[in-house]
């Protein structure tokens, strides 16, 4: 993935089968946050980002793209439901995580106005063994990119759960 370059597009549907095109957000800030119903990290960057977006008061676009092939439509929406999540993206055959190099749930991408990538990496600074943010390096990202200016950093290490993907 090559910050400062274009992101690539693509389009996925949601849980209700609109097609979602990352250019139909041209002109606004998108966040693309990988996304999974099972992981634990995942869960806890949900509620931070609610909070994040009510804060963004619609400057921001966010996108949760579902990738893991082991998790059903019914469990996405399940877990949806239950945490209060508007979008989901199903990037069934994780094509889409593919064309990012996501890693991990979640993995975090920030792209400007004008469509280009500004982020990619960690949605904070808690590891396995330190559980406590000091750092939300998106809301960072976000706040930058809002503000007209590069991320510092651009991009961190992406930690949480391992994507899924089809077996070769």
């Amino acid at each position: 993935m090559n910050l400062n370059a274009p992101a690539p597009d693509f389009a996925l549907p949601d849980l209700e089968g609109t097609l979602h095109r990352l250019s139909d957000y041209r002109g606004r800030v998108v966040v693309i946050n990988f996304w999974s119903a099972e992981c634990p990290w995942s869960e806890q960057s949900d509620a931070e980002l609610q909070q994040e977006s009510e804060a963004w008061n619609g400057r921001v676009v966010l996108l949760r793209v579902a990738s893991n092939v082991n998790e059903s439509e019914e469990q996405i929406r399940q877990t949806a439901r239950l945490r209060g999540l508007n979008l989901i993206l199903k990037d069934t055959g994780a094509m889409v995580a593919d064309l990012y190099a996501a890693q991990t749930t979640p993995h975090c991408f920030v792209i400007d106005p004008e469509g280009l990538l500004r982020y990619c990496g960690a949605f904070d600074d808690r590891t396995f063994r330190k559980r406590t943010a000091s750092r939300i390096y998106l809301r960072e990202a976000v706040n930058a990119v809002l503000a007209g200016h590069l991320p510092e950093p651009q991009e961190t290490a992406p930690y949480g759960c391992t994507i899924v993907r089809p077996m070769d």
